[in-house]
């Protein structure tokens, strides 16, 4: 099993078809079709169904697939690491970004990485939190922004931020940032929701059991987008992050309030992994964005947020994995 087999194997998978992939490849067709033939003779099972649509992988074909694709991402980062432009600080790093975030984070972060250290390649991933969680566990991600989460024995939670939940309505309903909005007067309306087993309807749903409130569910969906375009619609109120509707608010095409009776609060943590050791470029990203975060909190961007009372630096965590 050898390089040239994994890079076959992920770009036939990709590609749906041999042809494709070995025009991407730069190879003759037959020089793939031996490479994949090779891995399955090695393997002792087909990894590809061959049909009519294309080339569709077994079983096993999507587990290779996936290590493979893990495989050949850790020694692109580590070419990088290990072959620096002098005086350049260089690496990969895979960063996850909340959805209800994005807006706030993702273009200044890029932006100043890419002025400061042009040396490091910033990939990107956007999610809910379980997702992120999962794709860090499993070394998908470097570091990942994630919600009411504490250190686990996989990996570490360092708490940045608490905000508050709000009550999202249309503009006609003439919510105020003032007027905090009791969660009995939201469950009164029909509610557009996160579907269940999302952790922000977890959240949601335990403070509404505490409270003793029942909630008239008329739509849930997995898309922070759908829901406020469904409240847009009329089709009824939702209780989401300040920062997902702060632009919504400020454009007019929502209005909101501060949830209250109970107050519903969401603590945003800064999960890494605590395997291995910690790369150079992954601290230097990890310090950039609890820098723009911690900005933007004290410059009011980021709607009733506050900073943890004792903000986790990267530095500990970073020396303590460095010594493992």
């Amino acid at each position: 099993m050898d390089v040239r087999q994994l890079k076959a194997l992920v770009t036939v998978a990709e590609a749906g078809s041999v042809t494709r992939a070995a025009d991407l490849l730069h190879l003759v067709q037959p020089a793939v079709t031996r490479q994949i033939r090779t891995l399955e003779q090695e393997l002792g099972v087909p990894l590809f169904e061959r049909t009519r649509q294309g080339m569709r992988p077994t079983e096993a074909g999507r587990i290779m697939v996936d290590r493979a694709r893990r495989a050949l991402n850790e020694l692109e980062r580590a070419r990088a690491e290990v072959q620096p432009t002098p005086g350049v600080l260089t690496g990969i790093v895979t960063v996850g970004l909340l959805e209800s975030t994005t807006d706030l984070l993702a273009e200044p972060l890029v932006s100043a990485l890419a002025r400061e250290q042009p040396g490091i390649e910033l990939r990107l991933m956007t999610a809910y939190s379980g997702h992120l969680q999962q794709w860090l566990d499993d070394g998908d991600l470097d570091l990942t922004l994630l919600y009411n989460l504490a250190s686990t024995p996989s990996l570490n939670a360092r708490p940045l931020v608490r905000e508050s939940l709000w009550v999202v309505a249309p503009p006609s309903e003439g919510l105020r940032a003032d007027r905090p909005v009791p969660f009995a007067r939201a469950a009164a309306h029909p509610l557009v929701m996160p579907a269940s087993g999302h952790a922000l309807r977890s959240l949601i749903d335990g403070a509404a059991g505490r409270a003793g409130i029942e909630m008239d569910v008329v739509v849930q969906t997995n898309s922070m987008r759908v829901q406020k375009h469904l409240v847009q619609a009329g089709h009824g109120w939702t209780i989401l992050p300040g920062m997902g509707i702060a632009e919504d608010v400020a454009q007019g095409t929502l209005s909101a309030a501060p949830l209250c009776e109970p107050d519903v609060w969401r603590s945003i943590v800064l999960g890494t992994s605590r395997a291995g050791r910690t790369p150079p470029a992954v601290d230097v990203v990890a310090r950039e964005l609890i820098r723009h975060i911690e900005s933007a909190v004290r410059e009011g961007r980021w709607p009733s947020a506050q900073l943890h009372p004792h903000p986790a630096r990267i530095d500990d965590a970073t020396r303590k994995a460095k010594n493992t």
